[in-house]
């Protein structure tokens, strides 16, 4: 018994005979004939009642059409769903980010994707650049948000730049640098320095480092942490200044002041993956991430 044999059963039925059913599947009445009769034979039972005027069921038939229904339905979903995996819009995905980097655009990102395809199941996990990189590389996570990839994972994965970030300078509001916008990063050389943990983000770390070297002089770096909320708070309580990548403005903390610096730069968020394990589900994304480069930078805001 094949399927095929199930399928013109059924066109029999729902056709109302072998004539309109033939029609219907664009095939000879003969074909569909000599398959209900084959179908006959091989389970041994006679499934239609046949007069010259109409093609009934037999009781037989009422209960081989229930479950033959089933069958084909079962076969016609195997098949929907093979396809829509094979296009990616099946399966699950897990997501890393990093909460330094993604800004305002990520939830709305993620909603999006979710009702484009809502048969993948997604997981979201906040990581640290490094810790994403390595759970990349040992397969527990699919692609991930984060600053550009350090030696050695940039040699084991692949990733693209989606924009380049630059920072701002973040001072308690009654600073008195406040409202000096754009703000000369040399004004700040005395200033004590709160920043984000070189070992959370090496990036954004270095890239501090470097503004002000170019600005000539070395930031005095006297507080600590790998919570951006924590380094706001320690700003906003006067322990000192910080430099943010400015996507990061719309985090809601009173008494503080966002001033642009006269030395342009700043840091890269990139989206990373194994190409080892690029699925159709992580194609399926990294193409609707692909499309939405324009749409981010909008957003954020940047050039």
């Amino acid at each position: 018994m094949e399927l095929r044999h199930l399928r013109y059963f059924c066109a029999v039925v729902d056709w109302r005979g072998f004539n309109r059913a033939a029609q219907a599947l664009h095939v000879s009445q003969s074909s569909i004939s000599e398959q209900i009769h084959n179908l006959e034979e091989e389970i041994g039972v006679r499934l239609f009642n046949r007069t010259q005027s109409r093609v009934t069921l037999t009781p037989a038939g009422e209960i081989f059409l229930e479950e033959s229904r089933k069958v084909v339905a079962g076969a016609d979903r195997a098949v929907d769903l093979a396809q829509r995996t094979m296009r990616g819009e099946i399966g699950s995905l897990s997501i890393g980010f990093l909460i330094w980097g993604t800004g305002a655009f990520f939830p709305g990102i993620i909603r999006e994707f979710r009702r484009l395809h809502s048969g993948v199941r997604l997981s979201l996990l906040e990581l640290p650049s490094l810790a994403q990189s390595e759970a990349l590389l040992n397969g527990s996570m699919d692609i991930g948000f984060l600053r550009p990839l350090e030696s050695p994972y940039d040699r084991q994965l692949q990733s693209e730049v989606l924009y380049t970030d630059p920072l701002v300078v973040v001072l308690p509001v009654d600073h008195p640098l406040a409202r000096k916008k754009p703000l000369p990063l040399h004004l700040l050389a005395d200033e004590n320095f709160v920043v984000c943990e070189r070992a959370v983000s090496p990036s954004l770390f270095d890239k501090i480092a470097v503004l002000c070297a170019q600005a000539g002089f070395s930031p005095r770096i006297t507080q600590t942490s790998n919570l951006l909320s924590v380094v706001l708070t320690m700003v906003q309580a006067g322990e000192g200044v910080t430099l943010i990548p400015s996507s990061l403005r719309h985090i809601r903390f009173t008494d503080l002041a966002f001033c642009p610096p006269t030395n342009s730069g700043g840091v890269e968020l990139v989206m990373a993956w194994s190409p080892d394990r690029i699925g159709a589900v992580q194609k399926a994304f990294l193409d609707f991430m692909r499309s939405k480069r324009k749409f981010i930078r909008s957003s954020l805001k940047i050039e």
